[in-house]
């Protein structure tokens, strides 16, 4: 028979704690499961982390499989030695589909509470497939938080779910909830289901990081002689003064008045967009001829007079 390095295939040290252990094995059964697997020799890799699981989940076969040492190679002839006493665990063994080194060292595997498919252990039953899906919010959802009802469909059915979407929830941000994945098919709980959080554009703000902008058109008078406006913020209108001298572009910071967030709230930024008038009255052309004669003002400095 072969030996067979139990630690290596679980991939832990020989220190593990049992909690590593039942994550590696479940990891490596959900990777090499025969019914999902894509891997080639799958089935047989499933065979041996359901094996090496059996072994070192088990405290007392455990302690046994490490009195052998250190000493065997993996595949290496092996013969248990003349003082194994073999059998950890004791129990009705029978139906086993593990080698012939488990066989040898325990007398096969243990079966309580009758035949188990594919051998999952009770303290370690693999859990459902995650599932992740997109959830979409406007900004205003997004800024406020919301509460949700979803209607979602996956391989194993449909399912309802309820969720409470917090405050300030920026694109990217994964909302996890417990038991909504896939259902396990060997007794284990359901998987989670990951709810990756895209905020719809807006016609008014642009959302960046977690810094909200919004243009504001102002005046060529507001412009140069400064003023008062009203700004609609996702929290309120705010008064924000406009200095003399601003031009297209420039940003007025409202501090704290973006999206919220641990560790501090976003700003708001009022961008100025300087707009110009399309048609002129009478009394408008006449007072732009009057500056015209009378500004010092030169646009193009750089460039060549006339």
């Amino acid at each position: 028979m072969k030996y067979k390095d139990y630690y290596q295939i679980l991939g832990v040290a020989r220190d593990a704690s049992k909690e590593d252990i039942k994550k590696a094995y479940r990891r490596l059964a959900r990777k090499y499961h025969p019914d999902v697997s894509k891997v080639v020799g799958a089935e047989e890799k499933f065979k041996d982390v359901n094996e090496a699981n059996e072994v070192l989940s088990d405290a007392e076969k455990r302690a046994a499989y490490d009195q052998l040492g250190t000493s065997y190679r993996p595949g290496q002839d092996f013969r248990p030695p003349p003082e194994w006493t073999g059998g950890a665990g004791g129990g009705d063994f029978s139906g086993a589909d593990f080698s012939d080194l488990f066989s040898q060292l325990f007398g096969g595997r243990k079966q309580p509470g009758g035949n188990r498919q594919h051998g999952f252990h009770d303290a370690g039953a693999m859990p459902g497939q995650d599932v992740e899906a997109s959830l979409t919010l406007t900004l205003e959802e997004a800024f406020h938080g919301v509460e949700k009802h979803l209607s979602l469909s996956a391989r194993d059915g449909a399912r309802d779910v309820k969720l409470r979407v917090p405050a300030g929830a920026l694109p990217g941000k994964r909302l996890r909830l417990p038991g909504k994945g896939l259902r396990s098919p060997y007794g284990g709980p359901a998987g989670a289901l990951y709810l990756v959080i895209q905020i719809a554009p807006h016609a008014r703000y642009r959302l960046e990081d977690k810094d909200i902008y919004l243009d504001t058109p102002i005046a060529p008078w507001e412009a140069a002689l400064g003023a008062a406006i009203t700004v609609p913020t996702l929290n309120g209108n705010v008064r924000v003064k406009v200095p003399a001298g601003s031009r297209s572009g420039q940003k007025l910071r409202l501090s704290g008045r973006g999206m919220p967030a641990t560790g501090g709230a976003g700003n708001f930024y009022v961008q100025l967009q300087v707009i110009l008038p399309t048609t002129l009255s009478d009394a408008e052309r006449t007072l732009y001829e009057q500056l015209a004669k009378v500004s010092i003002f030169d646009p193009r400095p750089d460039f060549p007079k006339d």
